[in-house]
């Protein structure tokens, strides 16, 4: 009796439950959280506030304060009681306070606690079962009496009366407990196949993991010497950049130099004729013909081997060596063939060697993995398949 004072005292006047997250007003009087919280938006612009137990008034939106002790004495209660709190069915005949219910009778369709169960009938009628809230399924929807029997060809739970004057007479029948078995049977049957199953699926999932990993590890592998392999064509182009612009430069230096001297020159050889043209412009326009006739002759100042000469010192001087420019820049295709040997990824592989092949001067491991030159003679049969001579020019082939 303590116990249904207790649990009355535990309930929330809003709600009519249990509390859940138990709060407190000014006034002292507790409710649900979510119950107060719903009471105080619907008293939004009233321009009061009330409690909904004492209609206690307040101006303003009052706080809430969680009850700690109420919770802890929740808490306990709810801890001692797990069954009535689970299933949430009480008994049927203690009307003053819920009490938890111990056994629900299928024939009286009701709900007893210890005590009330201890007073019941206990004739055959009267079946007794775990609690539950559904009794009317373990009953015949047509004539209301329990199942008593399974009709196999149905498969539907019946009762007598069913067996005797309904649909399901003159059918093959078997006891609750008798067709409850063999279904039983049946499905442990199909639960160890599921079992079977859901081992080879998480088989098959952890070899698909192991696989997934394997893969992620060689992906990792390969991005690691493709970005090697890639920061080193990097280097190697930048290297060779600079070599051909400094090769460049330097040619066009030597260029430059020798054309600026043959211009030097030129320039002295110009100078050189500028003041002869003078003096014979000069002759020329002297009115005194001893004077011009005195004057050594002058016909051959100008040369043509000078300009001969010349014009082979401006070849001499050279172009840009296009050819060796280009020379350095093959070495691209040196780069491209890096390439091809640096993302190379050996990859597992079944191959072996064919000892039937393989000609006497060369010694197979006992693995058939590795090949290599002997001097010894393996004295190996002839056979129409079987080299005469080395198969390979290297001294010793492995296949990895």
């Amino acid at each position: 009796m303590a116990s249904a004072d207790l649990r009355q005292e535990l309930h929330c006047s809003i709600c009519l439950s249990i509390y859940t997250d138990p709060v407190t007003l000014r006034c002292g009087h507790n409710f649900c959280r979510v119950c107060i919280d719903r009471v105080l938006d619907t008293q939004e612009g009233c321009g009061v506030y009330t409690c909904p137990e004492c209609r206690a008034e307040c101006q303003e939106r009052p706080a809430l304060i969680r009850n700690i002790p109420l919770c802890n004495i929740l808490g306990s209660f709810l801890s001692t009681r797990p069954d009535q709190e689970e299933t949430g069915i009480f008994c049927t005949y203690c009307i003053h306070s819920p009490v938890p219910v111990a056994k629900s009778c299928l024939h009286c369709e009701a709900h007893l606690c210890d005590n009330h169960l201890r007073v019941h009938s206990k004739s055959v009628e009267h079946v007794f079962c775990d609690p539950t809230t559904a009794l009317e399924n373990r009953k015949c929807s047509v004539h209301k009496e329990l199942f008593k029997y399974y009709c196999t060809k149905d498969a539907a739970c019946i009762c007598v009366s069913c067996c005797l004057i309904g649909k399901h007479r003159g059918h093959q029948m078997e006891s609750l407990d008798e067709a409850s078995e063999k279904k039983k049977k049946k499905l442990r049957n199909v639960l160890q196949k599921l079992t079977t199953k859901r081992a080879d699926t998480e088989k098959r999932v952890r070899s698909l993991q192991e696989r997934r990993r394997e893969d992620q590890g060689t992906a990792a592998g390969v991005t690691e010497t493709v970005t090697a392999l890639f920061r080193d064509i990097r280097r190697q182009l930048e290297d060779l950049e600079r070599r051909v612009l400094s090769e460049i430069s330097r040619q066009e230096q030597r260029v430059s130099l020798s054309v600026s001297d043959l211009i030097g020159q030129l320039e002295i050889k110009k100078d050189e004729l500028s003041g002869k043209m003078r003096h014979i412009e000069e002759l020329c326009n002297m009115s005194d013909p001893v004077t011009v006739l005195q004057e050594p002759d002058t016909g051959n100042l100008c040369y043509t081997e000078d300009t001969e000469r010349h014009d082979n010192q401006v070849r001499g001087a050279g172009d840009l060596d296009v050819g060796l420019i280009s020379g350095k820049l093959h070495i691209l295709s040196d780069i491209i063939t890096g390439i091809n040997r640096g993302i190379y990824v050996q990859q597992p592989t079944d191959i072996l060697l064919d000892v039937t092949t393989a000609a006497n001067n060369i010694q197979i491991s006992g693995d058939r993995k590795t090949a290599s030159r002997s001097d010894i003679n393996q004295n190996r049969p002839v056979t129409p398949e079987r080299f005469q001579y080395n198969q390979t020019q290297k001294d010793q082939l492995r296949i990895s």
